[in-house]
Formats: C-alpha cells, sequence, structure tokens
C-alpha cells in the first residue's frame, strides 16, 4: 500500500496537500514523532463519538417512538434532521472559519456535540428531540469537514492515506461497538441512558483531542469560487452523484433495520443488538483488509462491495420470516457496506487533488444529504408500504449506483492517481 501511496503523491497530489489536507503547511512536530499519530487517534475518537451519537436512534426506534407517541417512520426524522442541516454545515462552515485554526474548530464542534447528546437524553417531547438533533447537524458537516482535511497534515506526508483510514476505523468502530452497545444500555435501563452515555464518550473524546491535538493553522482561506470551480467539472459532479446514491440506498434500509427484525416477533430487541453489533464487526474487519486491496483496484473494490449491498437489501425481504437468513444476509451486507465509505473517500480525493477542502466539504454534504434522503424516503417507504419496502429501495438506488460506477472508464485505481475520464480537466 505504501509503495501505491507514493505513485499517488506523484501523480495526483494525494498528499498532505490533496489528501485531505486542509493546507500545504504541515505540522513539523507531529511528523517527526508518535505524537502525530496520538493526534490521529485523538481525530478517530471525535469520529466515533460522532458516528455513535449520528446512528444512536438506529437502535432505539421502536422504544422512542413508543415514549415520545410518534410513529416509527416518524422517529426515523431523528437520522433524517442531522443529516439534512449537516449537508448545508459543511461547507457554510468552511466558508464562515476562514484562516481560523482548524484545533479550535474541532473543539468547539465537540463541545456542541456534548451538548446535542444532553439535550436529546432529556427531550420531554418529540420536538425537542429534534432540537438536539438538529444541534448535531450544526456540527457534524463541520467535524467531517476539518477533520478529513485535517487528518493528512497529523503525520508525515507518505502516511496520509493510513491516517485516514485510521479516521475511518473509528467509524466503523463507533459500528462496532457504538450503536449496538447503545441498544444494549436501552435494553438494561432505557434509551435516555444510551444517550449520557454517549455524552460521556464524547467528553473523553474531547479531552483526548484538548490533550492531543497541535495547532492546525489554515493556510488559506476557502472562497466560494472554489466549489464552484470544482462543480464545473464533470468528473466530480457525476463522483458525487454515485457518492450519494450509494449512502442513501444504505440509510434507506439501514435507519429501519431494527424495526425490520423486529417485525413479526422474529427477533428480539436484544437479538438485534447482537446482529448490530455483528454487523459493525464484519464492517470494522472489511474497511482494514478492503484498504490496501482499494489502493491498487479502486474501481472493481466499489463495484464489488455495492454489488453485494444491493444483493443483500433486495433479499432480505425474502428471507423476512428467516431468523438465519436475515442474520446472513445483514452480515454480508455490513461487510460490503464496512469498505464502501473509505472507496468513496479516496475516490472523490482523486477527483479534485487542486481543491482538497472544498472536495471534502461537497463530499462530507453530500454523504450528509443522502443520509437525510435516504432515512427519509425510507421513512415514506416503511409508512406507506411496510417496513420490507424500505430494502426494496434501497436496492433500487444501489442499482443505479452501480451503473454509474460503469459509466467511468475501467482502469480507474489509486495507483495511477487519476481517473480514466480526467481528473481536473473535466
Amino acid at each position: 500500500m505504501e509503495n501505491s501511496q507514493a505513485t499517488m503523491d506523484a501523480d495526483s497530489g494525494f498528499s498532505g496537500r490533496a489528501g485531505l489536507a486542509g493546507s500545504a503547511d504541515k505540522v513539523d512536530s507531529a511528523a517527526t514523532s508518535g505524537r502525530g499519530w496520538m493526534s490521529v487517534a485523538s481525530v478517530a475518537t471525535g469520529a466515533f463519538a460522532f458516528v455513535t451519537t449520528e446512528f444512536l436512534p438506529v437502535g432505539l426506534l421502536p422504544q422512542i417512538a413508543h415514549d415520545l407517541g410518534v410513529s416509527v417512520g416518524t422517529a426515523g426524522l431523528m437520522v433524517t434532521t442531522p443529516g439534512l442541516i449537516s449537508a448545508i454545515s459543511a461547507p457554510a462552515m468552511l466558508l464562515a472559519a476562514g484562516r481560523i485554526n482548524r484545533r479550535l474548530i474541532l473543539l468547539i464542534l465537540s463541545v456542541l456535540l456534548l451538548a446535542s447528546n444532553l439535550v436529546s437524553a432529556f427531550a420531554p417531547s418529540f420536538g425537542v428531540m429534534l432540537l438536539g438533533r438538529a444541534l448535531l447537524g450544526t456540527c457534524l458537516g463541520g467535524f467531517w469537514t476539518v477533520a478529513l482535511a485535517a487528518s493528512g497534515r497529523l503525520v508525515q506526508q507518505q502516511h496520509a492515506a493510513r491516517a485516514t483510514a485510521m479516521i475511518f476505523a473509528g467509524i466503523t468502530f463507533a459500528t462496532v461497538i457504538g450503536v449496538p452497545l447503545g441498544t444494549f444500555i436501552s435494553n438494561l435501563f432505557s434509551w435516555r441512558a444510551s444517550f449520557m452515555v454517549t455524552g460521556v464518550l464524547v467528553a473523553i473524546a474531547l479531552l483526548a483531542q484538548t490533550l492531543l491535538l497541535p495547532s492546525l493553522p489554515s493556510g488559506a482561506a476557502v472562497r466560494t469560487s472554489d466549489f464552484a470551480a470544482l462543480l464545473r467539472r464533470a468528473n466530480p459532479r457525476k463522483s458525487l452523484l454515485m457518492v450519494g446514491l450509494l449512502f442513501a440506498a444504505h440509510l434507506a434500509g439501514y435507519t429501519y433495520i431494527a424495526p425490520f427484525m423486529v417485525q413479526g416477533g422474529t427477533f428480539s430487541l436484544t437479538t438485534v443488538s447482537s446482529v448490530l453489533l455483528g454487523f459493525g464487526l464484519v464492517g470494522f474487519v472489511s474497511n482494514f483488509l478492503m484498504s490496501a486491496i482499494a489502493a491498487r483496484r479502486l474501481q472493481a473494490s466499489l463495484f464489488a462491495m455495492a454489488l453485494i449491498m444491493m444483493v443483500c437489501l433486495f433479499a432480505l425481504p425474502l428471507v423476512h420470516a428467516s431468523q438465519a437468513g436475515v442474520v446472513a444476509l445483514v452480515l454480508v451486507w455490513g461487510f460490503a457496506y464496512g469498505a464502501i465509505p473509505l472507496c468513496l473517500s479516496i475516490w472523490m480525493q482523486l477527483s479534485s487533488p487542486d481543491f482538497p477542502e472544498a472536495g471534502s466539504a461537497l463530499f462530507v454534504s453530500m454523504v450528509q444529504l443522502s443520509i437525510a434522503i435516504g432515512s427519509f424516503t425510507g421513512g415514506i417507504a416503511v409508512n406507506t408500504l411496510g417496513i420490507p419496502a424500505n430494502m426494496l429501495l434501497g436496492g433500487i438506488l444501489s442499482l443505479i449506483g452501480l451503473g454509474l460506477i460503469l459509466s467511468f472508464k475501467f482502469g480507474f485505481s489509486a495507483d495511477n492517481g487519476k481517473l480514466s475520464e480526467g481528473l481536473s480537466k473535466k
């Protein structure tokens, strides 16, 4: 992987500048010691906290819907709301930040995340719950944009991709431990206790970042014209659409996975927690196994994982009555999805090497927008056609995404650091 990474650096600028690096400046002290990796670990801990908070309602949907007096489909707005708001906040916060030190921004966003968890934990009504989730959306987009852009600056240039993968490991680890643990705590105590415990996790992440993150000055402020220049190119536009389709496909199904399994009495809530744990565990393994493969065969890797996810989504309604069948498909789906965010992140990096922070912000915006759209349309499908319909919707979105992957000429890999159709000329 390191050899292919060197090639990427030479050919595409996928390094501290283009590989999600917010500035050409490097943090020298971090790059010359193990403290750099400790800094990356603190950001990964923040990623763990953010993702746990974002998807915590997935395992708690039936309980929250019952206690706050709303339908399951309406309760899905707890996932839709932060996704929609963060899609706007990602570029907006980057523009507003100007040349403010990125370390300060990350710390402020972690404080807001802590406040979001506390509001959600003590929400007396669904309206107040949505206010807490809206606060999450406000800081979510900004965190991902700044964190991903800063990852390549915390370690030596040749290790930038590995640092990014480590932050994505925080995401998958949240799926492995965070969401299932929240469901487990809810079963023991209440869903409110799950948000409280997540708040403690956020406080730990905030403390780690305060102690370990070095100063991250911004070399130049991102301008509106950077976004406009990037969106004028066909390649980044088509890549963003592909990102949106695949994430929306996943969220249309995953947001309502707990009600899907509970419906008909096939699964208990305790069993759901165990299955979600398995989903995250195989995804965690996939993230590491596929990182080396994706570095050499990015397009083929993404196509294979998206194809597996599509097959699982279409097949789940067919085996709904079989507990063993559902568990098997959910685990295979988890393995496929574990590699998809990393593949798409690298894809977008290679699509915007000369506008790294703008490209990162657009990627984050599209991911969060697709989370909102996927969970919202999935909720409509659940409310109108029944729970299995949201799985079919996810399968259809995956199929369209596969078509877009094929629309890029084969041969796109991280080795040559460019898309076959042209990297920055289209």
